[in-house]
């Protein structure tokens, strides 16, 4: 796997989120009263660019854009973070959105309108020249994010495929990617094994496959080796982002040669602090935040095997 360039493309979705809180996230057929409303700058590959620039490595992003005002305030924090954004240009159609529900107790529920991120094709993505690691989700269509990935693959670029939201992926995909990030119910779906991870993770031949846990940290397989990274505490405010916010950190550790543990313990740590604030974009920490929390903690609090980086 590739650690040449030490640059990161990001190519994924860009949503403006519509967030409103509640005291707790509406059960099926529930009315509840919300407590205040905001709009962020949102979208998987967007969160992770902004995530992967404000860790330190040089991000460009490749989304597309609808033809309405949604797309200004994406383009602006994007811009902000200092990722250089690679923007197609949908007419007559509208920007990604999110509507998203945020609990008291920190909890969202999310649902998404993908408005011009399906237009995203095979061809739209740029040469590779430079790149180092390639940062994928799935918001955008599958087989355009399969044709990328064997792009990347053929090219020597490391492939990160954070495989949310959860689908059976196909088997081609799979092969071309070198770093798969999932949830819980993610890894159930990819592999059809439920409630034994051990069993879930032996059925793919992924080089490395990390687990986030939630509150429980994060576990990880990378080749033969078995890590645990427990989570960083914090008091939880919002959790909208904080598995981009990994995600994006940790392409951006691999690309400035960071082993697996160190990876690991860096995105745990960001993640926790995304989660002490509202919103997706705006939530991601600065790299000097996040190196201010891994200098309070003790290497033993929050121990990780190394393994190598790929």
């Amino acid at each position: 796997m590739s650690a040449r360039g030490g640059s990161v493309l990001v190519a994924g979705s860009a949503n403006l989120d519509f967030v409103v809180r509640a005291a707790h996230v509406p059960a099926p057929g529930e009315t509840v009263l919300g407590q205040g409303f905001a709009t962020y700058p949102g979208g998987k590959g967007a969160n992770q660019a902004v995530a992967c620039a404000r860790a330190g490595a040089p991000t460009r992003l490749l989304a597309a854009f609808g033809d309405d005002d949604y797309a200004a305030p994406i383009e602006r924090s994007l811009q902000a973070a200092g990722v250089d954004v690679l923007a197609l240009r949908v007419a007559d159609t509208a920007t990604g959105t999110a509507f998203i529900c945020v609990s008291d107790d920190g909890e969202n529920a999310i649902t998404v309108a993908p408005g011009a991120n399906v237009a995203l094709r095979p061809e739209h993505l740029p040469d590779l020249r430079g790149v180092s690691h390639l940062l994928l989700q799935l918001e955008t269509p599958l087989a355009t994010v399969e044709a990328w990935a064997l792009a990347a693959r053929a090219a020597g670029v490391s492939v990160i495929l954070n495989a949310a939201p959860a689908c059976a992926l196909p088997e081609r995909l799979l092969a071309a990617v070198d770093v798969l990030v999932v949830n819980e119910g993610e890894l159930a779906a990819i592999t059809g094994v439920r409630d034994d991870r051990a069993a879930a993770l032996a059925r793919l031949n992924t080089p490395w496959v990390i687990v986030t846990l939630g509150a429980r940290g994060c576990c990880a397989r990378i080749g033969d080796a078995l890590l645990h990274q427990p989570a960083y505490p914090v008091t939880a405010v919002d959790t909208t982002a904080a598995g981009d916010t990994f995600c994006g950190t940790l392409a951006a550790a691999l690309a400035a040669g960071e082993d697996g543990a160190a990876a690991l313990r860096r995105a745990s740590a960001a993640s926790a602090l995304a989660c002490t604030r509202a919103g997706a974009q705006s939530s991601v920490p600065s790299r000097d935040e996040v190196e201010a929390l891994l200098a309070r903690v003790q290497a033993d609090d929050a121990p990780a095997t190394r393994a190598a980086s790929p």
